[in-house]
């Protein structure tokens, strides 16, 4: 009878460990997040370098939007595109958001309505059931030869501390890209978007964080 019993539950184990399907994790971002400006996007866009890092257990989307805000009213919202509905569908486990470069620029920029915004994003993924894990990404620099609009110290001094902030304010952990760029220039040639080496670095980043 003992025989019986451990046979079953040795099929059992190996039945569930065959069933079970990987974490899928949802990659929220602008062009950086995107790939764009990469020769070979799709194998070397972050979140698909974070997806050979992480493993067989988890199943990484790009869900990237080149040129995307977090503020819901700007020249181009990741609210209305279809990366936001694509979250959704594929139901995961995890999500990191790394919005806030765009946003910084000339007429797209406002602080109350960022944090409005960015806080109506978060509460609107904790919507998906079962709730997903959410990581808040700090952008990384941008440095000054930078010539998409895209204002270094707004991102700096406004951007950053505000998800700072929500990532308190809501008991988030927080994903720190900022700080590991900093005099990695050559990183970022061209003053915003990483190459390669640089989206290896964020997917490295990432990818002990969710560990």
């Amino acid at each position: 009878m003992r025989n019986i019993l451990l046979c079953a539950a040795l099929f059992l184990m190996m039945f569930s460990s065959c069933t079970t399907k990987p974490t899928m994790v949802a990659c929220v971002g602008d062009s950086i997040t995107e790939g764009a400006k990469h020769k070979w996007q799709s194998k070397t866009a972050y979140p698909r370098v974070l997806g050979d890092l992480l493993g067989k257990d988890f199943s990484v989307v790009n869900c990237g939007r080149s040129g995307t805000t977090a503020l819901k009213e700007s020249n181009f919202t990741y609210w209305k595109c279809n990366e936001f509905s694509n979250v959704f569908a594929v139901h995961p486990g995890v999500i990191t958001i790394k919005l806030g470069t765009n946003d910084s620029k000339p007429g797209n920029w406002n602080t109350e309505r960022f944090k409005k915004d960015y806080q109506s994003l978060i509460d609107t993924f904790l919507t998906i059931q079962p709730k997903p894990q959410i990581y808040l990404c700090c952008p990384v620099p941008v440095f000054e030869h930078s010539r998409f609009r895209i204002r270094g110290e707004v991102v700096t001094n406004e951007v950053i501390p505000l998800i700072k902030s929500l990532a308190e304010e809501n008991n988030l952990p927080l994903i720190d890209l900022y700080k590991p760029f900093l005099g990695k220039g050559d990183l970022v040639p061209d003053g915003v978007h990483p190459e390669a080496e640089g989206a290896a670095l964020i997917a490295e980043i990432i990818s002990k964080q969710i560990n």
